[in-house]
């Protein structure tokens, strides 16, 4: 199915989040990972637009962006959003001003603790690094929260099968979870698996 992304807005305060004036109660996917690990790729390559700006420097989205996915376009396009994407700011990168970061907590723990419409997280992990604290904190976070969440690998397509294969176990062992779906922002295969996983959750 066809979707067409429309930007809502960007939020650095939760008093800015959408209503459901804008999204229609629809279901929240929010996007979260290190800096650098290719968020907005991933995002851009899903939608098949480029509506999350993808920076040569990592950690320049300091803001929630919010985007509502409408099955159609033009005039044939549904006023009702089928998903609502949440691409949040990336964490651990060391370059950050630790003012921007502590910024950060004031909205997006705010956001995944209370938004009654965030119906899954999707943790990015990088394939190509070693598994990182960072991201187990996050998947820890979702865990002991009880909020849906689906591990992501990214950059899979510059890794061998082998290679890619000890990755992932790897990632599994170290965050101790049971799956990591690789996927590539440049292949349709991975992103085709999880649009899969995203429609299930649009019902």
């Amino acid at each position: 199915m066809r979707l067409t992304p429309v930007f809502l807005l960007s939020a650095t305060d939760a008093a800015h989040f959408p209503g459901e004036a804008k999204t229609y109660g629809a279901p929240e996917i929010a996007f979260l990972g290190r800096s650098n690990v290719g968020k907005s790729s991933l995002i851009n390559a899903l939608l098949g637009s480029k509506e999350a700006h993808v920076s040569s420097t990592p950690g320049r989205t300091r803001a929630i962006n919010f985007f509502a996915l409408h099955e159609g376009a033009g005039e044939k396009m549904k006023q009702k959003p089928t998903l609502i994407f949440a691409d949040l700011p990336g964490y651990g990168y060391a370059k950050i001003s630790k003012s921007i970061s502590a910024e950060w907590p004031k909205f997006i723990e705010p956001y995944l603790a209370e938004r009654e419409a965030l119906a899954l997280g999707i943790c990015l992990v990088d394939t190509n690094i070693p598994p990182q604290p960072s991201d187990t904190q996050l998947i820890h976070y979702f865990q002991q929260t009880q909020r849906p969440y689906l591990v992501v690998g990214t950059k899979a397509d510059r890794l061998s099968n082998n290679v890619l294969a000890k990755s992932i176990a790897a990632l599994k062992r170290f965050h101790e979870i049971d799956e990591v779906l690789p996927i590539s922002a440049k292949t349709d295969a991975g992103t085709k698996a999880l649009w899969g996983r995203l429609m299930a959750v649009a019902g």
